[in-house]
């Protein structure tokens, strides 16, 4: 594991998996991720046709929060939902 995999890997919610599909939409470490945001991080995977449910929007946020997926409060979760949809028929 290198280190920009290891770093990652420390996160909430990621798994090995994971890790690999954010490497392939340029998410490399945390700041990337931050940077991004879940939000877009999540409509890039969409975007590359790997199929993802809405769990993944959940686990990249609670990634940045340092919070199991399952622990989000519902208006987080809604608010994501709403984020992602608003952007996807946008483009």
């Amino acid at each position: 594991m290198n280190k920009l995999t290891s770093e990652l890997a420390t996160l909430k919610n990621l798994g090995v998996a994971t890790i690999n599909i954010l490497h392939a939409v340029g998410v490399n470490n945390f700041h990337d991720l931050e940077t991004i945001g879940a939000v877009e991080t999540y409509l890039r995977i969409k975007r590359r046709d790997i199929h993802v449910s809405k769990v993944m929007l959940y686990a990249l946020q609670g990634a940045l929060l340092d919070i199991h997926w399952s622990e989000l409060p519902a208006e987080i979760k809604e608010q994501l939902l709403k984020e992602a949809g608003e952007t996807c028929k946008s483009s």
